[in-house]
């Protein structure tokens, strides 16, 4: 079941590339960002309401809420710099290198979180890393 729905996360995310720069023609980065962002909470708490898991607050750990808003603050960090990058640049060019980070996770899931760094982990960052590379130029 992971796969499906991280294969429905990719196609969603293409999507949303698509409709963000179509979107963003004329509008200030940092308002899309905030527009879009309003549309995102308003959707995630829906589904927390729709599952009723809002019971559950209560029971996050401090440590939990520390990391849930530092992550919170990055993907607003990358969120604007994602929208501005795509108002001032092709999606088909600012697409690839956005998605670096899989190599980057990678090796931060491996420093930080020590997951296992395979040769396949290795070769698929090089491979990832050439194609963005080759899209881009």
């Amino acid at each position: 079941m992971w796969f499906v729905l991280a294969l429905l996360s990719a196609i969603f995310a293409a999507l949303t590339s698509i409709l963000a720069k179509v979107g963003i023609e004329g509008v200030n980065s940092n308002l899309a960002t905030a527009i879009r962002t309003v549309v995102v909470v308003v959707m995630a708490w829906g589904m927390v309401f729709f599952t009723n898991a809002q019971n559950g607050i209560a029971e996050i750990s401090r440590r939990s809420w520390l990391f849930l808003v530092l992550s919170g603050l990055a993907t607003g960090a990358s969120w604007l710099c994602y929208y501005k990058a795509l108002q001032l640049g092709d999606a088909s060019k600012v697409v690839p290198v956005d998605k670096l980070s899989v190599v980057i996770t990678l090796v931060l899931a491996f420093v930080f979180l020590h997951e296992q760094f395979t040769v396949k982990s290795l070769i698929g960052c090089i491979l990832i890393g050439i194609g963005t590379m080759v899209m881009v130029l």
